[in-house]
């Protein structure tokens, strides 16, 4: 028995050394001489070659000397840019149907499809993104679905399931009050409650809060704007997700939600459509970040009335979306910070870079528009040691596109290249 174990061993023990052995490391890759947007100086720089080792840039110059075993990429002719980033996402999904979303699909059709949106979005070019509101926790699977590989799509922040109060636009309105989902609830009223669901989305895999510190629109509460939790309330939110080291994203349309939400110390104003003189002031005084969605308005108004959204959602919208890009011209006119933000899943996934277009026409010039999805996005997203530009030590995440996005930004809208952590996901 001995004789015949001992045989054994030396039999498996090679085969064992061979299923230890780490794999091969992706070969170092030269991409050649791009045009090379450098978005912390905001100019960009003709027949730059990056090489790339690993999943990180390691070098940037002219006629850099080719490494052994490196592949050999020629991006002669186009825009290099650093991965986009886009911070105000829902890629779980997208509507189809606004009755047959709510009452024919089950969380789990919502799941097996979140890959696919994930693609789209990295091969438009966002090789990061800041998801803010799913249900069931699907972002959480989706990110780690990702960050293990099994899944091809864009870096993830997650904030789970939205803060939002009884009868807002989080909740469940306009249907029968004996109508019931058994689902996770992202409904607190109070402090108390606040703090609990603050404590439970983290437990569970929260990178962010995402509070509803106002109504919103595509929602049948009464509403497009009203406060819907008081400031002590929002203190609440803030103070707990920052005991736990968490940024907080308000969704905030109204003025005086928007200006509650800023005083209470939330990191970004989301949508930001009714923003005043008073609070734009106090978004500057406290370095409050602005992530407009200033495309959108054009999707809903020519799509959602087929998709069956009911009259009174569309009604909001018409009161709403003008305004909200005259707003953002006053908030770039005065200096807020803005970083880049689109709904995507509001209209499909894939289409992020339609939003820059509108952000030129609405006061930025594409140069600011870029730093908005990258650099700005990173401080937002406090990745600006690994993402938002192309530079040593930096995250592979590199895009290309043909011609020249400072002159045509709606050149991004059509993105030829993608590198994600050093690996070629669309060429």
């Amino acid at each position: 028995m001995i004789r015949r174990l001992g045989a054994a061993l030396a039999l498996a023990l090679p085969l064992l050394a061979v299923a230890q052995e780490p794999a091969p490391a992706n070969p170092a890759v030269l991409l050649r001489e791009g045009r090379l947007v450098d978005t912390v100086a905001g100019v960009a720089r003709d027949a730059q070659d990056i090489l790339v080792e690993g999943n990180r840039i390691s070098k940037i110059g002219k006629n850099l000397v080719v490494p052994p075993g490196a592949v050999v990429i020629d991006l002669k002719g186009r825009t290099v840019l650093p991965g986009l980033v886009d911070c105000h996402t829902h890629v779980t999904g997208q509507p189809e149907d606004y009755y047959g979303d709510i009452f024919r699909k089950s969380p789990i059709d919502v799941a097996v499809t979140a890959h696919v949106y994930a693609r789209r979005t990295l091969e438009a070019g966002f090789t990061t993104i800041r998801d803010v509101g799913a249900g069931e926790y699907i972002d959480v699977a989706l990110k780690r679905a990702i960050d293990s590989g099994k899944v091809v799509g864009p870096r993830m922040q997650v904030a789970t399931l939205t803060v939002g109060a009884t009868g807002g636009h989080g909740d469940l309105n306009g249907f029968s009050p004996y109508l019931r989902f058994n689902q996770f609830s992202g409904i607190a009223d109070g402090i108390d409650e606040i703090r609990k669901l603050i404590r439970t989305e983290i437990k569970n895999g929260a990178d962010l809060i995402k509070m509803l510190a106002t109504a919103g629109v595509l929602s049948e509460e009464e509403s497009v704007g009203a406060p819907q939790f008081s400031l002590e309330e929002m203190k609440a939110v803030v103070d707990e997700a920052a005991m736990w080291g968490r940024k907080v994203a308000a969704h905030a349309h109204g003025a005086e939600g928007i200006k509650r939400a800023v005083k209470a110390g939330v990191a970004s104003i989301e949508h930001g459509s009714l923003l005043d003189a008073e609070g734009i002031a106090l978004m500057k005084e406290r370095g409050t970040w602005l992530v407009a969605d200033v495309y959108n308005d054009d999707y809903i108004l020519a799509e959602f009335k087929r998709l069956g959204y009911p009259d009174k959602i569309l009604e909001k919208e018409r009161s709403i979306g003008k305004l909200q890009r005259e707003n953002f011209q006053k908030a770039v006119r005065a200096g807020v910070k803005i970083a880049f933000g689109t709904d995507a899943g509001v209209y499909p996934h894939g289409w992020n870079a339609k939003q820059f277009a509108h952000m030129v026409r609405w006061g930025q010039t594409p140069m600011q528009s870029i730093q908005a999805a990258t650099v700005n996005a990173a401080e937002l997203l406090g990745w600006s040691d690994r993402i938002g530009r192309i530079a040593p030590g930096y995250l592979a995440d590199i895009i290309a596109v043909d011609g020249d996005p400072l002159a045509d930004v709606t050149k991004l809208e059509t993105v030829g290249f993608v590198m994600k952590d050093g690996v070629v996901v669309k060429k």
